[in-house]
């Protein structure tokens, strides 16, 4: 099946992803009157975190830019980036009023569109439509798994699986756009199971680098019961209550702590009970975050005068901010003719460390996935009539093909070798990513604790993959992913000696003024971490870009070559 029943298919650019990044990037592409292909592994427009409920966007009045990128900046704590926070903000107010063009009805207020939010079923509707008028052509259902390279070392397209038809396909293509989100570890939060890190994966075997990857642990509030849905605004209007119903306070100046919930899990079971919200508040919140309300309804719960036991589920990268490292305003990567956007990139230009989670983050997909399009549509129309023509080779390796008894990987598993569990793989995984005491409250023993039991995973999965059906060839894949997501995760928190924002260090708990700079890091068998300093009137100490704008002038790199020291 996987090598005599094959789709083959070319275009200018493809768009590997189904969010709302994907789709302007394939829109932005499209408009540059190249032959544009999108996959994606769900259906595009249902698929991913945007299409599972609304979101707020960060897209201010003009007249109040300049207060948002302030108050940007500062959640940032002097990593964010104040040029690209404005790029974000203009691009995506300017972006907006298309989408209005393209049939998504806004609510008006004094005859005036009110574009502050989108509600997601909607919204990726109107895109998908958007993107057949253009000429998109679409293939849902259709992970892809691995990218190809050209003998120059650009990228040439990539290869993945169609679930619907059992078959495998390649799209030769001129350049590529990676937006196919982050990775949340398959914690069931809401939209994130397509999350699985393959993009970074992927970005990282074709010779890309990853960059604020300890940033990788953002976790939500949602109700124990049915603990998926994970949108935190009524929650800023609970008490919160111990088993015992002592009440365990959880506000700092009328707001709530974001560090309170972690610890109190920490100590036993916590209750909330959404006691604090005026009428005024349940019309509004019932409203636009009604989606966080079905739970209740389904238990038959009073969420106002009822507790209810909560939780926290991780969200990973995905409102996060670690990804595939951006080297140029095209959100252009290390790798000729590949580009990434959304929540596949890091977002360390707009967040820093800090989440930017929901408004900031749909800002970012929009702004970036059309940067990335317009990139790629420009790459490719400079390579000519003959880009599809080079000679190209497959890059993926974990999960997709077992060593071969010679040096170099054998393109098809070796019958005889035993094939490794992905389930258990991926169970063992979330084990070390999913506990608060090892990933919320971090330290260098149990940071070192986990890469051990992460690199022995890493080892099983360089075996023999399973791969009788196209479901196998994906979970075995997706195993890969995660626990190639999970080294570079801590291997980035283990460098970084300090706390900042959302990566916290149990035995560095101050913020280092010194350690102003991005974290990059990649490799496979071994890894690496490399110290990409700020350079602006903030940074210590004042120093030199080097040629190629990657470290400065006598502040060598970090490089580590071994998962533990």
């Amino acid at each position: 099946m996987l090598t005599e029943n094959e789709l083959h298919l070319s275009a200018d650019v493809l768009v590997i992803g189904g969010g709302p990044a994907a789709a302007w990037a394939a829109w932005a592409a499209a408009s540059q009157g190249v032959k544009v292909i999108i996959v994606d592994k769900g259906f595009l427009g249902t698929s991913g975190a945007a299409a599972a409920s609304g979101n707020g966007i960060m897209a201010p009045s003009p007249e109040n830019w300049d207060k948002v990128l302030s108050e940007r900046y500062r959640i940032g704590k002097n990593l964010a980036n104040s040029r690209w926070i404005e790029r974000v903000i203009e691009k995506t107010w300017l972006s907006l009023p298309l989408v209005e063009d393209w049939g998504y009805r806004f609510p008006k207020e004094n005859g005036e569109s009110v574009r502050q939010s989108y509600y997601g079923p909607e919204y990726m509707r109107v895109l998908r439509k958007n993107l057949l008028r253009v000429g998109v052509q679409i293939l849902d259902q259709s992970p892809a798994l691995e990218l190809l390279l050209a003998d120059d070392g650009s990228v040439a397209g990539a290869k993945g699986v169609q679930r619907q038809h059992h078959r495998t396909y390649t799209v030769r293509a001129g350049a590529v756009v990676l937006a196919n989100g982050g990775c949340a570890f398959l914690s069931k939060a809401l939209g994130c199971n397509t999350n699985t890190g393959d993009g970074l994966l992927m970005a990282v075997e074709a010779g890309g680098e990853l960059s604020s990857m300890e940033a990788s642990n953002h976790y939500a509030i949602s109700t124990a019961f049915n603990a998926t849905v994970t949108r935190g605004v009524p929650f800023g209007w609970a008490s919160y209550s111990d088993e015992a119903g002592n009440d365990l306070g959880g506000y700092v100046d009328g707001r709530r702590d974001p560090s309170f919930l972690p610890n109190a899990l920490l100590k036993g079971s916590v209750y909330a009970r959404l006691d604090r919200a005026t009428p005024e508040v349940k019309a509004v919140i019932e409203k636009s975050h009604f989606i966080s309300f079905l739970p209740y309804k389904k238990a038959g719960i009073d969420p106002y005068t009822e507790r209810v036991p909560v939780t926290l589920i991780l969200e990973g990268t995905v409102r996060g901010t670690g990804g595939i490292r951006l080297t140029d305003d095209s959100c252009g990567t290390k790798v000729p003719g590949l580009y990434a956007a959304g929540d596949a990139a890091s977002r360390e230009f707009l967040a820093g460390l800090a989440s930017g989670g929901g408004g900031p983050n749909a800002a970012w997909a929009i702004s970036t996935g059309q940067w990335a399009g317009v990139g790629a549509a420009t790459f490719a129309k400079s390579l000519g009539a003959q880009a599809n023509e080079r000679v190209a080779r497959p890059t993926g390796q974990a999960g997709l093909r077992s060593p071969s008894p010679m040096t170099e990987r054998s393109p098809l598993p070796s019958p005889s070798s035993e094939t490794f569990d992905s389930e258990a793989i991926v169970r063992d995984v979330q084990a070390q990513m999913f506990p608060l005491e090892k990933n919320y409250l971090r330290s260098e023993q149990g940071l070192l604790d986990s890469l051990a039991k992460l690199e022995t995973l890493w080892q099983q999965v360089q075996g023999n993959p399973k791969q009788d059906t196209v479901r196998d060839v994906e979970f075995s894949r997706r195993a890969a992913a995660l626990t190639a997501v999970a080294r570079w995760a801590y291997f980035s928190a283990l460098h970084r000696t300090e706390t900042r924002s959302e990566h916290i260090r149990m035995d560095y708990p101050e913020t280092d003024p010194n350690q102003r700079y991005y974290q990059a890091t990649g490799g496979l068998e071994r890894l690496w971490v490399r110290r990409d300093w700020i350079q602006d009137a903030l940074a210590q100490p004042k120093v030199e870009i080097a040629s190629g704008g990657q470290n400065p002038i006598g502040t060598p790199p970090t490089l580590t070559t071994q998962t533990t020291p």
